[in-house]
């Protein structure tokens, strides 16, 4: 009898070169995890199909008679399949080996792209297999149907299934047999079973369920573990000190802290106060004043004898960072300078681009502890970086991070470092719950006061006109003194894009759409465009992408923040924290193709410096789903709002194939939207558990469960490293 470890060759041998090839499907356990992406009942409506469509239909041979061919030696045979009230026509140009098969009366599953001849709907040499074959043996009501695995029918796929079921004995079961009873969950042989093979759709639902509620609770553990880990943990008090850093950067404030700022503030300094190291989530609107807390935490750290590091994901924004720090820290910067203040640091930036005389300047104020605060990318985690007195790790953007990078730069402390990690992405509480469970949660809701409403619509590229008034717009608020940013989706030099995390539009099950799409604004060629738009004449035009040398984006980005440049044409590394107050429109280029948080995040680039600010999403489609996601953010600035629904349109995959999990461990039957209820459950049954045995040392199988899961993370981390 087979187990989940088991080789498939032995069981299906033909198939399991297929599976493997097609799926990278090698054991019993692998193909187990292949679940079926839809059902169909042993009824089928013929007259619902469409030209070009993929049919995989029950139905019953109606008649079937052959014929020589005209052209050519041999005899073909004419089917007419039934669904009791529609026929459809089946053709078969060699009728040796189907028409003893293909009788009058016999029932089959038929699969095949449907055509058209002489204006009738047709499948041409179609796959089938008759359902006698198939309900061999105690067959099932409903027929499983999968992703497509190479050449091999679906049916092929699903006898497959079955046959591994019938020759396993059982399989392991994570969730203990009290957490099962309690919440009335079948065992994970009869959810295999119940998905696979079921009988009746009460069936598939109790399975899904089952396995719904396994995968929140494996979550769940595995960050009740971690944050049992940390509060387990010892590092050194950061209370900061009367008359310190902080203390003068407050008195230099050219504006009032907004309440949540105050709070959050509060919070963190309690925290850093304490000698279990903090771990918290500062999450907030766009342009919040997210980064205003975090430099006041790293001022306490460095008024505590410390050193803070920011991580920043890219080296546009933590060069951004580096100049914004710096320049509102003003002479509490120039530590051991001349005209630096009495109590001043120094603030260093390390990136991988930088010279080698930069970098090992860098480097040294950093393990000598001039450097109070560092920030850099993920130059940072390098081993060589060391630190004097590591205190504090901000980390901008989590979900550009892995949990692995995180703690490597922890690592680099004498104790473990407070962390504060921040996301400019409005996240659902249930997203929180799931992907940043083993953090506190802090939330900004309110924006400072000066920060001007922002007016979004949506441009139809196509409509006579509507760009030549868009480039007008631009214009205008550029002679009016104001700047301008225009976004497009790739750089163009090459055909590839900036990194972005552009969307792809899928179908129902999650595929890539067949339909071709339209070739997506470059930034050099709309660049060249804008240079000649009689609009803009006598502007200055640049450009700013991620593969520019780092020398010349800091160049660039320079120019723009004093005003020399009027017109920045850059891709999304202008997404987060770039802060140029002047910059009152932007234009993005094919906003189709980006999320709704991510358009957001886009927009809140401007409308920063107290004048109305300006969105333009210009548009060369009319598709539903695309035109529901622009007005709906041409409708709110609410980032709460926008964030459900982004995450209700592209579901977890990329939240969570972003923030913590590999390819393995995305959800399946887990919708986070959708089961809060199941979460909260989960994560009461696993807080508990973890709090009795926080080693797991009674639940064996359960351990395995979470040390498969974070080795994927593991994998899945280094693989983007």
């Amino acid at each position: 009898m087979a187990t989940e470890s088991s080789k498939l060759s032995p069981i299906i041998a033909t198939a399991a070169k297929k599976f493997a090839t097609a799926r990278d499907i090698h054991t019993v356990g692998d193909l187990l995890a292949f679940w079926p992406r839809r059902y169909r009942t042993r009824e089928s409506d013929l007259g619902a199909v469409t030209p070009g469509e993929y049919l995989v239909g029950v139905a019953e041979v109606k008649s079937a008679s052959t014929r020589p061919m005209k052209a050519r030696k041999g005899t073909m045979l004419n089917v007419v399949i039934t669904d009791g009230t529609h026929d459809l026509d089946v053709t078969f140009f060699k009728a040796w080996g189907h028409e003893k098969a293909l009788v009058p009366g016999a029932r089959g599953i038929f699969a095949g792209t449907v055509g058209v001849y002489n204006r009738r709907l047709q499948l041409t040499h179609p796959g089938y297999t008759m359902l006698d074959d198939f309900d061999a043996g105690d067959r099932k009501a409903l027929i499983p149907i999968y992703r497509a695995v190479g050449s091999l029918h679906t049916w092929t796929v699903t006898e497959s299934v079955r046959r591994v079921l019938d020759v396993l004995d059982d399989v392991p079961d994570a969730l203990p047999a009290s957490v099962r009873e309690r919440r009335r969950l079948m065992s994970r042989m009869d959810a295999l079973r119940g998905i696979h093979t079921p009988d009746s759709w009460p069936e598939v639902e109790e399975a899904r369920r089952r396995l719904r509620y396994e995968e929140a609770f494996v979550l769940q553990v595995t960050l009740a573990q971690r944050r049992r880990a940390a509060e387990g943990q010892v590092t050194t008090a950061r209370p900061g000190r009367a008359g310190g850093l902080l203390e003068a950067f407050d008195a230099r404030l050219p504006f009032e802290l907004t309440a949540g700022q105050r709070e959050v503030g509060s919070t963190i300094a309690e925290e850093m106060a304490r000698e279990v190291p903090m771990h918290r989530l500062l999450q907030g609107e766009v342009g919040s004043g997210k980064t205003v807390v975090a430099l006041r935490a790293m001022l306490t750290a460095v008024d505590s004898g410390g050193q803070a590091a920011l991580l920043a994901p890219t080296e546009v924004l933590a060069a951004q960072h580096h100049r914004t720090i710096t320049r509102m820290l003003g002479d509490l910067a120039e530590g051991g300078m001349l005209g630096g203040a009495d109590s001043a640091t120094r603030v260093a930036l390390l990136t991988g681009s930088q010279s080698t005389a930069e970098r090992r300047r860098a480097l040294l104020d950093i393990a000598v502890g001039d450097a109070g605060i560092v920030v850099g990318t993920h130059a940072l985690l390098e081993e060589h970086v060391d630190f004097l007195d590591l205190a504090l790790v901000v980390v901008d953007e989590q979900h550009r991070f892995g949990v692995e990078q995180r703690d490597a730069l922890r690592g680099k402390g004498k104790l473990p470092p407070h962390v504060l990690v921040m996301t400019a992405t409005p996240i659902p509480r249930t997203v929180a719950m799931t992907v940043f469970g083993d953090l506190e949660t802090s939330t900004l809701r309110e924006l400072p006061a000066g920060r001007a409403p922002i007016a979004t619509h949506v441009v139809p590229e196509d409509r006579p006109g509507w760009m030549e008034r868009t480039w007008a717009r631009v214009g205008e608020e550029v002679r009016g003194g104001r700047q301008a940013y225009v976004v497009c989706p790739r750089i163009g030099d090459d055909g590839g894009d900036d990194g972005a995390d552009l969307r792809v539009e899928t179908d129902a099950d999650g595929d890539a759409a067949a339909a071709p799409q339209r070739p997506m604004h470059g930034v050099l060629a709309l660049h060249e465009a804008l240079l000649a738009e009689p609009a803009l004449a006598g502007l200055t035009v640049e450009v700013l992408h991620g593969r520019m040398p780092a020398d010349e984006k800091d160049a660039v980005m320079g120019r723009f923040q004093r005003g020399e440049t009027q017109v920045l044409v850059a891709t999304t590394v202008i997404e987060v924290g770039v802060d140029v107050p002047n910059a009152s429109v932007m234009v993005v280029m094919d906003a189709d193709r980006f999320g709704v948080s991510q358009l957001h995040q886009l927009r809140g680039r401007v409308g920063r410096g107290g004048f109305p600010g300006l969105c333009l999403l210009v548009t060369g489609t009319d598709a539903e789903a695309a035109m529901t996601r622009l007005n709906a953010v041409a409708a709110t600035t609410d980032g709460f709002e926008l964030a459900r629904l982004d995450l209700s349109q592209r579901r977890e995959g990329d939240i969570l194939g972003a923030a913590q999990s590999g390819r393995r461990t995305q959800l399946e039957f887990l919708h986070v939207l959708e089961h809060e209820d199941v979460i909260e459950a989960a994560r009461e049954d696993a807080f508990a558990l973890v709090a009795a045995d926080p080693g797991l040392d009674g639940q064996p199988l359960l351990a395995a469960a979470v040390r498969a899961r974070v080795d994927a993370e593991q994998a899945a981390w280094l693989e983007r490293g």
